[in-house]
């Protein structure tokens, strides 16, 4: 299908009405008044109401400086079959309030929005005309139910810096693998801001990725391929008490990397092409309208068929400018299958990740940017890792080595922007690494132009082993690889004029709930010094070297072939 046909294409059975049933995303007002004039909004609040409907929790996003997006959405029984969560088939008024103390006493706006059964009752209001740079809190109200209080925050003026930004930044979280509490720790560290890059939730059915030992909880229903579907996954994720935690500590700049839809997913091209799937489309709607329905986007990312605009860029004042990206919705199809390979098609100048107007709009970017830091929020590893320690060049397919001429007209368009201080921003490989940017990875003398920070999953692998990071093979045969460790955990940033530090967080149990939080090492990018320097390194845990009955080299070996 041509580029100009799919932007207009719609596959039936979703969109029919949906215009005529848009989410609610207005401030200070009900932004859907007609929805209520034949019914009062206490008929719409508590008619089919029998158990609270906050049970998947509230959220904030996309912050700027006079607001942010405030989220919910209402489930009686978030587990049911058909996606709807146990609610009613007609619409309920919400209630909402921002607050500007933590008591929820200063009421400093209020509305009322309408949770449409047309998208899974979920809420987004936009929040505006707020002070900049400053906390607030606020919940919802249903009838005779009370959501949970969430903490929200304001970014700096435009023309300020503001303080010290505390960032965290979080991906790959697979619920059958172990329990989310590295979620429960990020929440405790009460940050500013948090990042998520993807693989917010996983597609499979139970038994279907399994990790050594046993998977510890199970997926319900079949693997997501329906609106009902992908409801009823993001729902049971959504019940977590720690990823709920995580969400009411701060606001959330969220985007996909595969696994919310399929894994390893390219543009219109499903994991496995060789296998016909003629409802891929299909699924990939359902998938990019459930996403939208469970996340705290402005309006602007509201779904259109098949089409959904998720890259987009949130400025912190004048201290970051952080540029979203979406390596999924546009790129080519990976060019000799998804694994490491030596594939001619990866330097293939023709070949994109991003998709050129992506592309351009990034560029753009650079060049109009004055924040001391510019920061891509993206998915997958950007530097190159080469396995092959002879001649040859082996590499992931599906990172940016399989697209590497899209990755150095990007490097060069910063070079060109003359960008303060470039940081690339990383999930997908479930594992901690800290990297040197180069404009040519085959000079390992070349000059180091940029920074990478690669987060490992909040649970996917299962516990995983610490290790000397000095050992592991990838590192002697790529210099620019700095750092890497293969526990679970995040990534607590703290971002001033001077310095980005970056704090590699470890959780070292996630098949059991309620473990502790340490700090495995500590990387430093100093302002105009492109490059990381490390400035801690914890010693070994004997006791977290190894699971049982797996090797060093099952490690990797895992790591290069996992789903």
């Amino acid at each position: 299908m041509s580029q100009l046909n799919r932007r207009h294409f719609l596959v039936t059975g979703l969109t029919a009405g949906a215009a005529a049933a848009l989410p609610a995303t207005a401030a200070h007002a009900d932004p859907t008044p007609d929805a209520t004039t034949t019914e009062t909004a206490r008929d719409l609040a508590s008619r089919g109401l029998r158990a609270d409907p906050f049970t998947l929790g509230v959220a904030s996003g996309d912050p700027d400086h006079g607001g942010f997006v405030l989220w919910t959405r209402l489930a009686q029984q978030p587990l049911a079959e058909d996606g709807l969560g146990g609610m009613p088939r007609h619409p309920f008024a919400v209630q909402w309030q921002v607050y500007a103390d933590e008591r929820a006493r200063r009421v400093v706006r209020a509305g009322m929005a309408v949770a449409a059964p047309e998208w899974g009752h979920s809420v987004h209001v936009e929040v505006d005309d707020l002070s900049s740079d400053r906390d607030y809190w606020y919940r919802f109200r249903v009838g005779p139910y009370l959501s949970p209080l969430g903490r929200a925050r304001t970014a700096p003026h435009p023309l300020s810096y503001g303080g010290a930004l505390s960032m965290a930044f979080v991906s790959c979280a697979q619920y059958e693998h172990g329990h989310f509490t590295s979620y429960r720790r990020l929440a405790e560290d009460h940050p500013d801001l948090v990042l998520h890059l993807g693989d917010y939730q996983y597609e499979y059915t139970r038994d279907t990725y399994t990790i050594p030992g046993g998977n510890v909880r199970h997926h319900e229903g079949p693997e997501t391929e329906t609106l009902a579907g992908y409801r009823q996954r993001h729902a049971q994720y959504k019940t977590d008490p720690d990823l709920q935690a995580a969400h009411a500590a701060a606001p959330w700049l969220v985007v996909w990397d595969d696994h919310e839809l399929d894994n390893n997913w390219a543009d219109e091209v499903p994991e496995k092409p060789e296998v016909p799937q003629p409802g891929f489309l299909s699924r990939r709607e359902a998938a990019f309208r459930a996403y939208y329905e469970n996340m705290p986007l402005r309006r602007t990312s509201i779904p259109r068929g098949i089409d959904m605009q998720l890259y987009r860029r949130v400025r912190w004042g004048r201290m970051a400018t952080f540029h979203m990206l979406d390596t999924r919705q546009y790129r080519d199809d990976q060019g000799c299958g998804d694994g490491y390979r030596d594939c001619p098609a990866a330097v293939d100048p023709a070949r994109s990740i991003t998709g050129a107007e992506q592309e351009a709009w990034l560029l753009d970017g650079f060049r109009h940017s004055r924040a001391q830091w510019d920061i891509l929020g993206q998915q997958v590893f950007f530097a190159q890792r080469d396995n092959n320690a002879g001649p040859a060049k082996v590499t992931s397919q599906d990172a940016w080595d399989g697209y590497a001429a899209s990755r150095r007209r990007i490097t060069q368009g910063w070079l060109d922007a003359g960008v303060r201080n470039p940081v690339v921003l990383t999930g997908d490989v479930h594992a901690h690494w800290a990297a040197d940017l180069k404009l040519d990875y085959d000079d390992p003398t070349g000059p180091t132009v940029g920074s990478e920070l690669v987060t490992t999953s909040i649970s996917t692998g299962g516990d995983g082993a610490d290790s000397d990071p000095a050992t592991h093979p990838f590192l002697k045969i790529n210099p620019h690889l700095r750092f890497y460790n293969n526990q679970r955990g995040y990534v607590l940033t703290t971002i001033d004029r001077d310095r980005l530090t970056a704090d590699f967080k470890v959780v070292p149990q996630v098949r059991v709930p309620g473990s502790g939080v340490h700090t495995r090492a500590t990387y430093v990018v100093e302002d105009r010094v492109p490059g990381v320097q490390q400035t801690y390194l914890r010693p070994l845990d004997p006791a977290l070297r190894a699971l049982p009955g797996v090797t060093a080299e099952d490690t990797v070996r895992l790591e290069t072939e996992r789903p």
